[in-house]
């Protein structure tokens, strides 16, 4: 228990935040000095360590993402001044507006997207948890939103995904494309990032045997879940695939131009803060 116990926690020190599964796989590796089985009741024993030293306080709660089960919520505001200090941080520049394309990620499940969700916020893509086959309707109202967004910018789609090898895995992505191209005006480059048998093989992933009597898919003869792929390798993978559609230094000049707007808003704020509306008048017509 303490053997396995230091396992998890080294594998979150070097890289965090990680799902539940992900630190499963990396448990699951024979390498380690002890290993736990590739199966459920090894995926609940993973669970349960986890649980225990998140609430003994040795494992911080921030380093397990879980964007399954979240809250909703109104935002509420005292003034203009407590709604500029507040939306302060939200403000972002379009570090997309001289790019030839727009790019959206799409994933599997839920698990993965908690993965790389920070990657696709900072990068200013949309991200979109399938949560297995994709229903109609969130095809179809995704292509409609990315159509909106082609025809106002001119930028060509991209989508990255990012699922599953195993037999239904590796049809869910082409059930999806065939969807978006449904609806969506014009070209569309559909792109499987992972998990493809090039990864399974460079990265030495775990895999398990494919279910008896399942007839899909019969070229998938191992299955290797998105999740066994370790969460650092999957965020660089997403990393590099969107920044290749950028232009050079885009964040560099966006993250330059947010400071500065930022720093207009913080102003305003202040003087809404302490100042008459004719006080806030003047400073902005003056070009604070």
């Amino acid at each position: 228990m303490d053997q396995l116990d230091r396992q998890i926690l080294d594998v979150l020190r070097i890289d965090q935040p990680q799902s539940i599964r992900h630190v499963f796989y990396r448990m699951t590796n024979p390498r380690l000095p002890e290993p736990v089985e590739k199966s459920d009741r090894g995926y609940r024993h993973v669970q349960n360590r986890i649980t225990v030293m998140r609430r003994s306080g040795v494992l911080p709660y921030g380093w397990i993402s879980d964007t399954s089960r979240r809250g909703y919520f109104v935002n509420t505001f005292s003034g203009a001044a407590e709604f500029l200090r507040r939306m302060n941080g939200l403000y972002r520049a379009d570090l997309w507006a001289d790019a030839g394309w727009y790019v959206e990620v799409w994933v599997e499940s839920r698990s993965i997207a908690g993965v790389i969700q920070s990657e696709c916020e900072e990068l200013a893509v949309s991200l979109y948890p399938c949560g297995g086959f994709s229903s109609l309707t969130l095809a179809y109202e995704g292509a409609v939103a990315m159509n909106r967004i082609v025809e106002q910018t001119g930028r060509r789609p991209v989508v990255l995904y990012i699922g599953d090898f195993d037999p239904s895995g590796v049809l869910i992505d082409v059930a999806l494309e065939r969807e978006l191209r449904e609806h969506v005006n014009g070209d569309l480059d559909f792109i499987r990032l992972a998990i493809t048998p090039g990864q399974i093989a460079a990265f030495d992933l775990p895999t398990k045997p494919r279910k008896a009597g399942d007839r899909r898919s019969l070229h998938v003869i191992e299955t290797v879940e998105a999740e066994a792929m370790p969460a650092g390798v999957m965020r660089q993978i997403i990393r590099d695939a969107i920044e290749r559609y950028l232009p050079p230094d885009a964040l560099a000049v966006a993250k330059a131009a947010e400071d500065s707007e930022r720093d207009g808003l913080a102003r305003i704020a202040q003087v809404l803060t302490g100042n008459s509306v004719h006080d806030t008048a003047d400073y902005l017509e003056a070009g604070g």
